[in-house]
């Protein structure tokens, strides 16, 4: 294409965003529902994430649009609508990045627009009005110059922080579990000055990842990964191991200082409707405490409680047996019989440290799995957004956040399916051996991979090191079924296969986070809030009806004043935002009307 060209698309392409954004922000001027959804293709998706209705929620087509924009615009009041960055034309679509701004702070979007109207838009929340963080041209002195008989230095002041918080003044918010969830959203909340505590039952910061099975690593790569704030240094390795990434969590928790309780454990939580508090029982190392805030956060992981499987001969069997969260790892269990329960992550990484230890393991596959090659996921999936290559070509992490969000959860299975396509054709040997040694595979029920199955279950996947060559060449025997019984020393499938053992491993995966909140508060309340993950796909583990988000994460739950926080370190990096800028509107009493409040289907 000439330059003339080049810059004819170029100008077409700005032009035509910039008429949109001018009739759209018109029509919200005039409090025009009907004419800002007709502004929106036949076929389109509205993706908000708390800019205009203080939740995450997507619509869809012209009726659901203007439904949104009923019953938010004039609390929205959003205007100011501009484009940030040249916009780009590919294929007949229009994409624009843009900035604008509402009542209650400034927000960035993005925008795909057809012949027949906005196809895509993406809207959240940013900042704050009069609540910005202290950051670029806000940043904090730090050095008092001058003198003061009164003077505090940091260390003073933050060991006096630490000392009142929890018992002279109350946490506004106390968020339960001090992961990477809870300390990304820790950092969140001090930069956004709300008083917190984040609680583990683990000593320090990182323990989690520490107590695990020494091979355990990363699984997606660096540029994925980074915490708020601070990314990691440029030489730090693709996939971290566990150890290093418990470090990097030690640090990040104390320089960002974060309000982090360890050896902490929940015994209670209850909520008072009439004072609009919960009384949380704690046990700090030993010392009863009980804590008063106004919001709880459950961040104790996406995975929820460990479903822990109940068999006939559980009691009698002789060995010992435990679920995967629990596996201290493979050096006691060199020489024993293992049979490993269940086929996706952590069973692949189990089996692969037991077998290099020269334990006799065998798997048992109970359901099929999906399974996609590290390099073939990093560079066919990830590569555009998350890679070397992209941070060369000016990709940033916040970008590449909202890029991803950008994409409404009902057309992303039509955006990974090319990527899944060149990783059947790139490892098509690799799979074949696999299905030679009766493993079962797919790639989703409908072959969207193995995004889709995170997004939508959670489960049923495994990201390829090395451990799936050892089922491929036999190196580790395989056995189908489901399990019958255990006796004294051995498993006993339902098809009559014995497997002798002295070690049973249930890698049977992990319950609804909802679980956490009976465990806690009262099955009651868990109920009351329903299901935890998943998007309504009405695909395996993933019951309908549609619901376009992440059912009760990162945003208002049925239970006033109890959140959901989690998910892998992208999700728990980029939806921290969203839910400290909701956490931070409360604790300043700025009005927050939420709209489409997370329906109730399933309970579990």
């Amino acid at each position: 294409m000439s330059q003339t060209l080049q810059a004819t698309a170029a100008t077409s392409a700005r032009d035509r965003a910039q008429a949109w954004l001018a009739e759209f922000e018109a029509a919200l001027a005039a409090r025009d529902a009907d004419r800002a959804a007709g502004l929106f293709a036949t076929t389109s998706f509205w993706r908000d994430l708390v800019a205009f209705t203080w939740n995450l929620k997507t619509v869809e087509n012209r009726d659901e649009v203007a439904d949104l924009l009923r019953a938010t615009m004039d609390a929205a009041d959003a205007h100011e609508f501009r484009v940030t960055e040249e916009p780009v034309e590919s294929g007949g679509i229009v994409e624009a990045w843009f900035g604008f701004e509402t009542a209650a702070g400034r927000g960035e979007g993005h925008l795909r627009l057809t012949d027949d109207g906005a196809w895509t838009l993406l809207t959240t929340l940013h900042e704050l009005k009069g609540f910005e963080e202290p950051s670029g041209y806000r940043r904090p002195m730090g050095a008092e110059h001058g003198v003061d008989p009164d003077r505090r230095t940091w260390r003073e002041a933050r060991d006096a922080e630490l000392a009142e918080l929890g018992d002279s003044r109350q946490p506004y918010v106390l968020v339960v579990g001090g992961g990477q969830g809870g300390i990304a959203l820790g950092a969140r909340l001090r930069q956004l000055d709300v008083p917190h505590i984040v609680v583990d039952q683990h000593e320090r910061p990182g323990d989690q990842w520490r107590g695990r099975y020494k091979s355990l690593c990363l699984h997606d790569p660096v540029w994925y990964d980074h915490l708020p704030y601070l990314d990691f240094p440029r030489n730090w390795p693709v996939f971290a191991p566990k150890d290093k990434i418990a470090d990097w969590l030690e640090m990040y928790t104390k320089v960002m200082e974060i309000n982090y309780w360890g050896s902490t454990r929940c015994v209670s939580a209850s909520y008072d409707d009439q004072a609009q508090e919960w009384t949380v029982e704690l046990d700090r190392d030993g010392t009863p405490i009980t804590l008063r805030p106004e919001q709880l956060v459950l961040a104790t992981g996406v995975s929820g409680k460990p479903n822990v499987p109940s068999f006939l001969g559980q009691d009698r069997f002789r060995g010992e047996q435990h679920h995967s969260s629990q596996h201290p790892g493979p050096d006691t269990y060199r020489d024993k019989r293992v049979v490993v329960i269940g086929s996706n992550n952590s069973a692949f990484d189990i089996c692969g440290a037991l077998w290099e230890v020269g334990a006799d393991v065998t798997m048992v596959q109970r359901s099929s799995t999906h399974i996609s090659k590290s390099d073939s996921l990093r560079e066919l999936s990830l590569g555009p957004l998350y890679s070397e290559q992209a941070v060369a070509a000016g990709m940033t992490t916040q970008k590449a956040d909202l890029t991803f969000a950008s994409m409404p959860y009902r057309i992303m299975p039509q955006f990974q399916k090319p990527a899944v396509e060149a990783m059947k054709e790139r490892d098509a040997e690799f799979y074949a051996r696999l299905e030679e040694a009766g493993f079962q595979h797919d790639f989703g029920d409908d072959d969207s991979g193995l995004f889709m199955k995170y997004l939508r279950r959670g489960s049923g996947y495994y990201i390829d090191v090395g451990a799936a060559d050892l089922i491929a060449d036999g190196r580790v025997p395989l056995a189908h079924g489901q399990v019958a019984e255990l006796t004294e020393d051995s498993v006993l499938l339902a098809d009559g296969t014995e497997l002798p053992a002295d070690l049973v491993v249930y890698a049977t995966g992990y319950g609804s986070m909802n679980g956490w909140a009976a465990d806690l508060i009262s099955q009651e309340v868990a109920d009351k809030v329903g299901k935890v993950w998943g998007l309504g796909s009405d695909t395996t583990k993933d019951p309908g009806p549609w619901e376009g988000e992440q059912r009760n994460m990162w945003k208002p739950t049925r239970q006033d004043g109890l959140w959901f926080h989690g998910g892998n370190l992208h999700q728990s990096r980029h939806y921290s935002l969203y839910l400290a800028l909701q956490l931070k509107a409360r604790a300043e009493g700025l009005p927050t009307p939420v709209y489409g409040l997370q329906k109730v289907h399933h309970t579990s």
